[in-house]
């Protein structure tokens, strides 16, 4: 998948932001390094890594958001089977900015790179559990709520749905 331009450097000194699914094992370790900043040194949600089976699987989409070519933010997609079995469904997860550089807003562009990929793989539907903090910024994007919230690693998470269609 090619890399996808949010914002030029040009827009009201913006910084120049970019999304691109990981190609090489350099982007895929900088992927990983952010993702364990976020939600192990960070958040605390995991105690040693929040590496699991869909990052040995070679079909899920890791993707690293860049502002001025410094990766910043990660998020990673895949297929997962549609529980009435009649839709492409994919799913988002393992958002994260790195702290110091969350006012750059590169949270948006790595969500819509994901629900754009995602679509352009046939997918029909997209889902993602969210911390409750971040509802409201799905919901700005055109998620809607699916149910109440769940328990995920000790933390009130909320299902989150977007037509692909």
């Amino acid at each position: 998948m090619g890399a996808r331009l949010s914002r030029s450097s040009s827009d009201l000194g913006a910084p120049a932001i970019l999304c691109r699914s990981v190609v090489t094992p350099d982007e895929l370790a900088q992927h990983a390094r952010i993702r364990h900043a976020v939600f192990v040194e960070e958040q605390g949600l995991f105690e040693r890594t929040d590496q699991d089976g869909f990052d040995r699987d070679p079909t899920t989409h890791h993707v690293v958001g860049y502002a001025n070519g410094v990766p910043i933010g990660t998020v990673r997609l895949y297929r997962v089977p549609s529980p009435d079995g009649d839709q492409v469904l994919w799913k988002g997860d393992r958002l994260a900015v790195l702290p110091g550089h969350r006012h750059l807003m590169l949270g948006g562009p790595l969500v819509r790179y994901a629900v754009t990929t995602a679509a352009s793989a046939g997918g029909d539907r997209m889902v993602a559990f969210v911390q409750l903090t971040n509802v409201t910024f799905f919901r700005r994007l055109g998620w809607s709520r699916v149910g109440e919230p769940v328990p995920y690693v000790g933390v009130p998470h909320q299902q989150m749905s977007i037509d692909l269609t």
